[in-house]
């Protein structure tokens, strides 16, 4: 059973999004959610808050299901718009500030193993 949570428009570089992302890839939710309290971070507490979203999406799709058996099984960090600013600088001149945006996907999944049905 597979439950997906989007984070749109994050206010954080995807670089710096990333980070946080490879930190927790492949690890128990639970597990997870700790590194994601400790960490310093400022990516940390959106992806935190995100995860908990994934976990109750799961539980809303399919009521009963085990939280400790629930594991990320996917995380990905897209880059979403620029917000271009000018920044003025001596002289008349003017330097270009880009705010990056990111766009985060989790899929987390129950390590129970056991087969989907098959749509044939």
């Amino acid at each position: 059973m597979e439950a997906i949570a989007r984070l749109k428009y994050l206010q954080a570089s995807p670089q710096k999004v990333r980070l946080v992302a490879d930190l927790i890839r492949g690890r128990d939710v639970e597990e997870a959610s700790t590194l994601l309290q400790l960490s310093t971070k400022s990516a940390a507490r959106p992806v935190y808050k995100l995860l908990r979203s994934a976990v109750a999406n799961a539980e809303n799709r399919e009521p009963g299901v085990d939280v400790g058996g629930l594991y990320i099984k996917e995380i990905f960090v897209d880059g979403g718009p620029t917000l271009k600013r000018l920044r003025p600088q001596p002289m008349g001149r003017a330097f270009r500030i880009l705010k990056r945006q990111s766009h985060v996907t989790i899929k987390i999944d129950s390590r129970g193993g056991q087969p989907e049905p098959s749509q044939d």
